[in-house]
């Protein structure tokens, strides 16, 4: 029988486990949960799980977190694309729905948007070895395969076929979820109208680190919801390992991560509208440093350049601080990237219920350290509000610098 843990991110908890539901347990290696024994009560351990969230089970044991936001939020916000909102956060989902449960619905219900106009198909090169000549003969095949014998012969040609990238990644999103184990009637039964319309369409494994980017035209519009919520699950839904004969599978969101990658695209939108390219920690035209002996290396997580020179830093939060305290050492990153940049000003910004917005005028430094939150419980639409807000605070931040 499946032991089922049903866990809250950040919020802490006590569980009776016995000794193998322990060794299961800590073998998943969830990344953030904090599994600790409770002294004087024998076989009963104090769970903590940090801001990972999703589900993963192996035999015996399935480990839910659920996350803090509404799943539709969560959802909206982790497959959102600048400018397509369409069809987008105004999903009702049921209460208490698990993640894998909620992508699942909403997978369906990209798909049935995606192949109302008939599954998708286009032209894939082929080789194959035939008794009769199609598309073209591959010549220095047939004479490395067959010598110069006539038949078979290798030929390329290209087919017109529904077995292509967009739908292979539908599929795989689809057949991942259908691993794990999904408490709605209907999401099992959208996945499994989604095996069906897709019978024709090869299964592909895709790593969770390289999940194939697509470009969309007039042709291919319909698709997007669909390929972007499927690239959220095959990204995430790559936690599977095997400890000895038991099998593990999951699906598991770094909520930090997320926000930072949504806090980015959404603002950096906003402020191209206005001719202002947001960096990202990946993307620095110029190393930064902290020292001048250039070996305290510093990754902004966003930031602002014009002519080389750094005119706009800030980092940006998601995890368990204090409406009332910020951490210190949230403070000390952002002046450390405000000191290296020669700038009196940096930007903390925090999904709200973590910290209220405030600034901070450090002692003796010149410099000041300004905090934004954004509301994630609000609709999409209203979250992309907070952020124009944002973004004119950037543009304040940079005119003071110039």
């Amino acid at each position: 029988m499946m032991r089922r843990l049903d866990l809250t991110e950040y919020q802490v908890s006590d569980h009776r486990l016995s000794a193998s539901e322990l060794k299961l347990l800590l073998g998943l290696n969830i990344p953030d949960l904090d599994v600790r024994p409770i002294n004087g009560q024998e076989g009963v351990y104090r769970l903590s799980p940090g801001p990972t969230v999703g589900a993963v089970e192996s035999a015996g044991l399935s480990v839910l977190i659920r996350p803090k936001i509404h799943i539709a939020q969560l959802i909206a916000i982790a497959c959102f694309a600048p400018g397509h909102l369409r069809d987008r956060g105004d999903f009702s989902y049921p209460k208490d729905i698990s993640l894998h449960d909620a992508l699942a619905l909403a997978l369906t219900r990209a798909a049935q948007f995606a192949f109302g106009r008939g599954v998708l198909r286009g032209y894939r090169s082929e080789e194959e070895d035939l008794l009769t000549v199609r598309g073209r003969i591959a010549f220095t095949e047939q004479l490395r395969r067959r010598f110069g014998v006539g038949v078979p012969i290798a030929v390329q040609f290209d087919e017109y076929t529904d077995d292509i990238l967009a739908n292979q990644l539908v599929k795989a999103a689809a057949n991942l979820l259908g691993r794990l184990r999904l408490r709605s009637k209907s999401a099992r039964a959208g996945l499994a109208w989604i095996d069906a319309t897709l019978q024709n369409v090869s299964l592909v494994e895709f790593s969770g680190q390289r999940v194939p980017e697509l470009r969309f035209d007039q042709l291919t519009e319909h698709y997007r919801s669909a390929i972007d919520i499927s690239r959220l699950i095959l990204r995430h839904a790559g936690f599977e390992s095997g400890h000895g004969r038991v099998r593990t599978s999951g699906l598991l969101i770094d909520m930090n991560q997320m926000f930072q990658e949504f806090v980015f695209q959404a603002l950096g939108k906003k402020l191209s509208r206005e001719g202002i390219k947001l960096h990202s920690d990946r993307t620095l035209p110029i190393r930064m440093t902290l020292d001048e002996g250039q070996f305290v290396k510093l990754l902004p997580d966003i930031s602002c350049w014009e002519g080389g020179q750094c005119v706009f830093v800030g980092d940006v939060k998601y995890k368990n601080a204090s409406r009332d305290r910020i951490p210190n050492s949230d403070i000390y990153q952002v002046l450390a990237y405000a000191t290296a940049a020669g700038l009196e000003h940096g930007l903390l910004i925090y999904a709200a219920g973590e910290a209220n917005p405030r600034s901070y005028r450090i002692r003796n430094g010149g410099k000041t350290i300004q905090v934004s939150a954004l509301d994630l419980r609000r609709p999409l639409e209203g979250i992309l509000v907070e952020i124009g807000h944002i973004a004119k605070q950037v543009m304040r931040l940079q005119r003071r610098a110039a």
